[in-house]
């Protein structure tokens, strides 16, 4: 129906600025906007919106959303929002769509024309602060404008979903998962599907597959990055990643302590065997300041250009130390609150350190490789 009202054409533009807060699209161009109507005499309106399963666990801020946005409409008195649930048939429409055109998963990171820097943290040990790397660089990137996601490798040690303040699991579009976002970060992690308490207990062929349908039936949209939190060592999981995103960057976290130094290079060094690239070390808890403003060196000093040095020495480039991050009581109550610190007002030595390295590796732009260019042939 062509309707000679001009509040309808704003309500339906207004709707097209609501975003699905999983999806990050419009709801108008997922097309979850069913019937609008609008009473021409009191201006009230009622407007459908079709849910992607019956248990979203974002229905009431979709609801608040769409009543935001069509209340703002001059002449709109009142909303109401009417929400139903798409068919199966509906779904899998979406689903086909949102992997552009695709109805079976790929892993979108690994094909030829993909623009997204995937960057692999990586530990020899654990203990050493590589998930709160993670999830700082996570938000602190997302702050500059990127767009971010991470994924919690760590199966059998999983933090990214306390420290990133997730609290629902995941929604399932037929055999397509929707991540939770955080601070502007879409998040996924085997923490969302274990039961509290329990331990995953799994041998190598689950966990291949396990990263393998993180990677390739999570909708993880267009991403500038995809940081990946790996498990400490050389394991089933740093092989797989390898092998399922062979372009991925490694960026190797230690502290100064000569033991996490020495299994830091040598998770490291597979670099050489799997091909792939070692972005820089980062040295976590380098130091504490005093209230004197002197440093207590508790775990010794020099560990993270020492593997800086030896990766340079096994690869044949020059790997950097990219940053030094004190101890900061700032980063660890951030991470233990779900709001990680560099996302903050915070300004301690830690944060800022945690701040600087985000900038510097945001500075890579996207390569060209695989991407289509338009030339002209004289």
């Amino acid at each position: 129906m062509v309707s000679t009202d001009p509040r309808l054409d704003a309500i339906h533009q207004a709707l097209a600025g609501v975003l699905d807060p999983e999806i990050r699209r419009p709801i108008t161009e997922l097309d979850m906007v069913r019937d609008v109507s609008l009473d021409g005499d009191t201006g009230a309106a009622v407007v459908g919106v079709a849910l992607t399963t019956a248990g979203c666990p974002l229905r009431d801020t979709i609801t608040s959303n769409v009543t935001e946005a069509v209340a703002a409409v001059e002449g709109v008195t009142s909303v109401a929002v009417e929400l139903t649930v798409m068919t199966d048939d509906e779904r899998t429409e979406l689903r086909t769509k949102l992997r552009g055109g695709t109805a079976e998963p790929v892993i979108p990171f690994s094909q030829p024309g993909s623009l997204t820097r995937v960057i692999a943290v990586a530990s020899g040990k654990g203990g050493v602060g590589k998930s709160t790397v993670t999830a700082n660089l996570a938000v602190a990137m997302a702050k500059q404008g990127l767009r971010v996601g991470v994924l919690d490798a760590d199966i059998y040690g999983f933090s990214i979903p306390l420290m990133l303040g997730v609290t629902h699991s995941p929604t399932k579009v037929s055999d397509m998962i929707l991540p939770p976002v955080a601070h502007d970060v879409k998040v996924i992690s085997i923490g969302m599907f274990a039961a509290p308490g329990q331990p995953v207990v799994w041998r190598g062929p689950m966990l291949h597959r396990a990263l393998q349908q993180f990677l390739a039936d999570v909708f993880w949209g267009d991403l500038d990055v995809l940081l990946l939190d790996l498990p400490p060592g050389t394991g089933d999981i740093a092989i797989s990643v390898a092998q399922l995103v062979p372009g991925a960057d490694l960026l190797v976290v230690t502290t100064p302590q000569a033991a996490a130094a020495d299994v830091a290079a040598r998770a490291g060094s597979m670099a050489a065997q799997t091909r792939q690239n070692v972005v820089g070390v980062v040295e976590n808890m380098s130091w504490l300041t005093q209230p004197d403003g002197s440093r207590l060196e508790l775990f010794g000093s020099g560990g993270g250009e020492a593997v800086a040095d030896r990766l340079t020495d096994a690869l044949g480039y020059r790997v950097n130390l990219l940053a030094q991050v004190p101890l900061d009581v700032q980063v660890r109550e951030g991470g233990d609150g779900g709001t990680p610190a560099a996302i903050t007002d915070a300004d301690g030595e830690g944060v800022r350190a945690l701040r600087g390295l985000a900038k510097r590796l945001a500075v890579k732009e996207r390569g060209l490789a695989g991407k289509r260019l338009s030339l002209d042939v004289v």
